[in-house]
């Protein structure tokens, strides 16, 4: 026996480098990524308020040129007509049915 009893060599672990440690890990992380998600969608469902989903007043609002003419006489709503940003008017047809731009 000599006198160096603490001076071993140490071999490399062999049983350590299992080929499958890198696939766990890849499924930790997605698992981690779905939770994230779902936790993203939840908190995106539950972020909207009333006042969000109704139009404001200043979309509710009508205004009338000075210049305008008085228009008299009964008729009926027949939908919605919405500016484009281009400048173009269009009229949303509450029955579905198709409805052309105006100029």
């Amino acid at each position: 026996m000599s006198g160096r009893v603490g001076l071993r060599r140490h071999r490399p672990d062999v049983e350590g480098d299992d080929p499958l440690d890198g696939l766990v890990n890849l499924f930790d992380l997605g698992i981690v990524l779905a939770v994230a998600f779902l936790v993203a969608g939840l908190g995106l469902s539950t972020s909207r308020t009333a006042s969000q989903a109704t139009p404001s007043s200043r979309e509710r609002t009508i205004t009338t040129p000075r210049d305008a003419r008085r228009a008299q006489g009964r008729g009926e709503a027949v939908g919605t007509v919405y500016r484009l940003p281009d400048g173009r008017l269009v009229l949303a047809d509450p029955a579905g049915g198709p409805s052309a731009p105006a100029p």
